[in-house]
């Protein structure tokens, strides 16, 4: 077996430096223990197998100097941010993975078991393994400046198995370490403030930045001194803690239909937590020997290593898209002319006005609805001044920055104008035509469509050059992706200008070919259609609707129908199959659906339960072959593998990857599953369907 160092061996070590000092108010000495990894805080101390070395040396040469406590923070704005997950795709076998954990509970839970008091001075960042170090200290202090504070490990597909799945809740009480450990990393990895953190129970008092550590250590001597003793609460390791296993089980269902590993274990491990003493060195050898097991199963689970495929994908490659042009040619946008004043165009505005800070002209067929879209971007700034995210002033900025006007000659002024009316291409080319009159030659033509060709809305004007697809998904200030499309004569500085705006907005670019539906949408009608086939040809709505939810979509099909709307839905698949009639085929159920204008399938009797509408039933005409929900889901995996390839084959996108940023980032697709290739790479259907796998074994999985 290759030993744990030896598997972590590209390790940015943190090192920990112990210094003995004086503290004013204390009697003896204090030994205090920095990590510093030797970066600034750009990049974060973490813990591999050496860092967690370097610590127990540092715990070793403080504890011989017997002091009367021992505290330990970190280099300035970092704490410390958990474990150093690079080895992770190098850990080959469960003993490996093992010894990991058990390194980590060794080192970290000589802080809890020291007989002189340990503080943690939480100074930065503290997530993961570094939120766990402060746990394991008696008592617990953070900055005011310490900005991203938790355990985002469930997010990732992990636990919180260096200690905080049996230390928070015995801390902080059960329901709210469910809060933490499984709600908050379950929501878009949503991270705690140190307000937030003292209100829960996390640490102990929070300070000014300025003087962090003088403050932190006068609170020390108080402590010390018995002038101040930290409140704790009452466990309730009843009713209580039933209450939040169940609040955590749901959490759980609700957010991957437990197809994610990491969050079921959590939930396993909360529940031990129960009885854990953590007064009792014996009880904590087992909830920790627990978290090791669990971490051993969890590192070597192919899911994991979707997860940080995920996350790497997110962080990284959405940074860099892959065929932007060199930044250099974007030309600068001072103001922004959105045609439409609809909900999806105010949305746009309010976006465009707040991340840019530019003017923003809306225009629409009439004033009534031109007011109504300025009226809606006032109100959403309103609502956050209201929340105090901005002030007063700030908000009267804004608010003068946007205007609209029934004269497209408004727009001469205009760098960058985006259109966000109905998807009809005769209406978008008049538009366009008619934005030419007023527009400088080199003012962008921005297209928020979501499926029509960007090269046949441009084929007529005089500068087709300048006219870019930029697809946002709904809700626009929610989801994070948005579609840069060329059309066949975008020039280089359009597209620069398009990925350039799409980084300023703070949305992740990724660009795709002018082929219908794009990316995402391509890939959802796709989706959607071999469920809605399903239900057609005779499957139960129940049946077919439940059928998918390993694959990791947010919500199920007939759900998400209803949030785009059955007309939209419709509209898309129409000009899929129009362009692609042997994969792509009109539902005659979704036809009749959107006929009848209904906007969902489904209703809700009086106990709230969820049933088709009677008169769905009625309408949506079903024939005599139902499948299985097996079959549901095989069909569905393999529409999605041969879609995915032909899609690649067609160059709609650069890389497999970009197919599994866009799902992730514009559907909330589970990280645990990478998106979706590195699903259909671990259940065989890439091959089966398509004779190779879409990732390199390695990639995204053991």
């Amino acid at each position: 077996m290759t030993s744990i160092t030896t598997a972590f061996a590209d390790e940015v070590v943190t090192n920990a430096y112990t210094k003995i000092v004086a503290v004013p108010g204390i009697e003896g000495p204090v030994a205090l223990i920095t990590l510093d990894n030797g970066f600034d805080h750009t990049k974060p101390s973490s813990f591999g197998p050496s860092g967690l070395a370097a610590l127990d040396a540092a715990l070793e040469e403080a504890f011989a100097a017997n002091p009367v406590a021992v505290a330990i923070t970190g280099k300035p704005f970092i704490f410390a941010a958990g474990a150093d997950l690079k080895g992770v795709p190098s850990i080959t076998d469960r003993e490996q993975a093992l010894e990991l954990g058990r390194l980590g509970h060794r080192v970290f839970r000589r802080l809890r078991e020291s007989s002189v008091p340990t503080f943690a001075f939480v100074n930065g960042v503290a997530l993961g393994g570094g939120l766990e170090v402060a746990l394991h200290s008696h008592y617990r202090t953070a900055s005011e400046s310490a900005g991203a504070l938790g355990l985002p490990e469930t997010f990732l597909g992990l636990v919180p198995g260096w200690g905080g799945t049996q230390l928070l809740p015995n801390l902080i009480g059960p329901s709210n370490a469910v809060t933490v450990v499984l709600e908050n990393a379950l929501n878009q990895n949503k991270i705690l403030n140190p307000k937030k953190a003292l209100e829960l129970g996390v640490v102990d008092a929070v300070f000014g930045s300025a003087d962090f550590l003088e403050q932190s250590f006068a609170w020390a001597a108080q402590v010390l001194a018995g002038e101040i003793t930290p409140s704790r609460p009452e466990i309730d390791r009843g009713q209580g803690w039933d209450e939040a296993i169940s609040r955590a089980k749901a959490i759980v269902e609700g957010k991957t239909k437990n197809n994610a590993p990491g969050p079921v274990k959590a939930v396993e491990l909360l529940e031990l937590a129960r009885n854990t003493d953590l007064t009792d060195p014996a009880s904590l050898d087992k909830g920790f020997a627990a978290e090791d097991e669990a971490l051993a199963d969890l590192l070597l689970a192919d899911e994991l290593r979707a997860g940080l495929y995920a996350f790497d994908l997110v962080n990284k490659r959405a940074k860099r898209p892959a065929g932007a042009p060199d930044k250099s040619l974007a030309r600068k946008v001072t103001g922004v002319g959105i045609v439409g004043a609809g909900l999806m165009a105010s949305q746009l505005a309010m976006l465009f006005v707040r991340q840019l800070k530019v003017p923003v002209i809306l225009t629409d067929i009439d004033q009534e609805r031109i007011d109504k879209g300025v009226g809606y971007v006032h109100g959403e700034i309103d609502k956050l001044q209201g929340k105090g995210r901005l002030s007063p002033d700030a908000a009267n900025r804004l608010k003068g920055l946007v205007s609209g006007s029934l004269d497209k000659s408004a727009f001469a002024k205009t760098d960058f104008v985006i259109e966000a009316v109905f998807e009809n291409l005769d209406l978008k080319k008049k538009i366009f035509a008619e934005l030419e009159e007023y527009i400088a030659p080199e003012t962008i033509l921005a297209t928020n469509t979501s499926s029509l060709s960007i090269t046949k809305m441009a084929a007529d004007l005089k500068h087709p050059e300048r006219v870019v697809g930029f697809h946002f998904f709904n809700p626009v200030a929610v989801l994070p992706l948005l579609e840069v499309i060329k059309g066949e004569k975008t020039d280089d500085a359009t597209l620069a200008t398009a990925f350039a705006t799409a980084k300023a907005l703070k949305k992740s670019a990724v660009g795709s070919a002018d082929l219908p539906g794009f990316v995402f949408n391509r890939l959802l009608i796709r989706t959607l259609g071999e469920v809605m086939n399903a239900v057609d040809e005779g499957t139960p709505f129940e049946v077919a609707d439940n059928a998918i939810a390993e694959l990791g979509m947010p919500m199920t099909p007939f759900t998400l129908l209803a949030l785009v709307g059955p007309a939209v839905a419709l509209h898309t698949g129409e000009t899929l199959a129009e362009a692609y009639p042997e994969r792509f085929h009109n539902s005659p159920g979704l036809e009749a659906l959107v006929e009848a204008k209904k906007p969902a399938v489904w209703s809700y009797g009086a106990d709230g339960k969820q049933v088709v509408d009677p008169e769905v039933a009625e309408l949506w005409k079903q024939g005599d072959k139902a499948s299985t929900s097996e079959e549901v889901l095989e069909r569905t995996r393999r529409a999605f593998a041969e879609e995915i390839q032909i899609m690649l084959d067609e160059g709609v996108v650069a890389a497999a990857e970009d197919i599994d940023l866009c799902l992730i980032l514009g559907g909330g697709f589970g990280f645990w599953n990478g998106g979706i290739t590195p699903y259909l790479d671990r259940t065989g259907t890439s091959e089966a369907v398509n004779g190779k796998r879409f990732l390199a074994p390695g990639v995204a999985s053991v």
